[in-house]
């Protein structure tokens, strides 16, 4: 019977969005998270007319959940993407899930910590002014948060050059010179499905080695 109400209570939550969709604005009053059962969410932030993306969400991530755990107004924006299902739970439900399931209190304390770390390399990323260290650590960050490991050992971000270039706050143009010389030295390797890094501590040692000539 419990199975049941569960599954009901599931059931109910779930709703679809299809690509373009705002979920919700930098600002906006938050009574709801949501869990991405399938598809992509892009969470991103606008100011001074631009447009910085922070990350983007496969199916399994949770996000908004601040909005209903402090009280507070939205810090960012939700778009997806790719056509998506995704539970929405309020504060009340979310309550319930904790309170009857440690598994899923332990994931929450998790992936909160999980995303301190992304919010630090962020931060460690945008305050570097030379364009060559921004990359790799633009690179080296989405190969630990979103990468997708390969059988080799290497591993695979999901980022074409204008999403990469979003992401560190440079122009296209002013990147590709800092990814050529990164091929050409064996350190990635840009493919039809983004960029496979072969190495992050290589990446991390040739970052020292660009620090401690400048």
């Amino acid at each position: 019977m419990l199975a049941m109400t569960k599954q009901s209570l599931f059931q109910k939550a779930t709703r679809g969005a299809d690509k373009g969709t705002i979920l919700f604005r930098d600002g906006d009053l938050g009574a709801t998270m949501y869990v991405l059962q399938s598809g992509r969410v892009r969470i991103f932030t606008e100011a001074a007319g631009e447009t910085k993306t922070l990350a983007f969400l496969e199916a399994g991530d949770f996000f908004g959940e601040m909005a209903i755990l402090n009280n507070k107004p939205r810090t960012a924006s939700a778009e997806v993407v790719e056509n998506a299902t995704m539970l929405e739970i309020d504060g009340e439900m979310l309550e319930q899930m904790v309170r009857g399931n440690s598994e899923i209190s332990l994931r929450l304390i998790k992936k909160l910590a999980h995303r301190l770390d992304n919010a630090n390399a962020l931060i460690d990323m945008m305050i570097q002014q030379d364009p060559k260290s921004r990359v790799i650590l633009g690179l080296s960050r989405e190969a630990e948060f979103h990468g997708e490991i390969q059988e080799d050992g290497s591993v695979l971000v999901p980022l074409d050059h204008a999403q990469l270039a979003e992401q560190v706050g440079l122009p296209p143009g002013e990147i590709e010179n800092v990814l050529k010389r990164m091929q050409r030295l064996g350190l990635i390797e840009s493919t039809d499905d983004g960029f496979r890094v072969k190495d992050r501590l290589r990446m991390h040692e040739f970052l020292d080695f660009l620090r401690n000539r400048s």
